[in-house]
């Protein structure tokens, strides 16, 4: 059975001190939801969150890591760095990695790989640009993405994956796609996953909706049958706001 989920990504936002402060306010907050809580602070306070968080029923999660275990790659984490220091989960392939930094769906291939083979869940993300949704474009976008990625896998392999949709042109934008327009997404990358490997497959990939979500339409969005949750930007850097979406399913 699929999991419910809101993960932050705090993105390079806060340092040391910020970091506390906010997982001081995090712990402080009140869940009523059945929902897995995770946050992704910036690499420098992974290993200070994670031992902030211990017994808070909140995890902490990495950003991104690099594909190889180890080597000449300045300025890089490997999945075995992160595993080292508590870290289980890692977001891959989100909007901006793809956009500032270049990543392809064929390095992300390799990123997937080298995660799983170390026993990481991935939160694997994905989305079309507003060009494309224009253009009609967006099924096609979002299938050649998920399948050049993750295709490759085996059937066991996806016990391991959560899959993420942000419309990019909903992202840090203040725009947030429709309930119904993630639901239609959502449908179609389940239905694109079932092709593939079976309903069974399918209908256990938790799938998470990222794009401009807040409190005041988190439960509208969650409400629908094919979104389980949420990778939160902005209101993550928020404990009361970040909670208030926790706590909408």
């Amino acid at each position: 059975m699929r999991k419910q989920i809101v993960a932050g990504n705090w993105k390079m936002n806060n340092d040391l001190a910020q970091t506390e402060t906010l997982i001081s306010s995090l712990k402080a907050q009140v869940k009523t939801s059945n929902a897995e809580v995770m946050i992704a602070p910036t690499a420098t306070n992974l290993w200070h969150a994670y031992n902030s968080t211990k017994n808070a029923g909140i995890e902490v999660i990495a950003q991104n890591m690099h594909f190889a275990e180890n080597g000449a790659y300045t300025g890089e984490i490997s999945a075995a760095m992160l595993k080292s220091i508590g870290i289980n989960t890692v977001i891959l392939g989100h909007s901006e990695r793809r956009e500032y930094f270049n990543e392809t769906d064929e390095t992300l291939a390799k990123k997937v790989d080298a995660a799983l083979a170390k026993g990481m869940r991935i939160i694997f993300c994905f989305g079309e640009e507003l060009a494309d949704r224009k253009s009609g474009n967006e099924e096609n976008v979002v299938g050649d993405q998920i399948k050049k990625a993750l295709f490759h896998l085996s059937a066991a392999d996806f016990q391991n994956i959560v899959l993420a949709y942000e419309p990019v042109w909903a992202i840090g934008t203040g725009e947030t796609a429709t309930a119904e327009q993630a639901q239609d997404m959502h449908a179609f990358i389940r239905k694109t996953l079932a092709d593939k490997y079976g309903n069974d497959i399918a209908e256990d990939v938790s799938i998470l909706y990222g794009g401009s979500v807040k409190p005041a339409n988190a439960e509208e969005i969650f409400s629908k049958p094919d979104v389980d949750g949420g990778l939160i930007g902005g209101a993550a850097l928020n404990a009361e706001d970040f909670f208030g979406i926790v706590n909408a399913f």
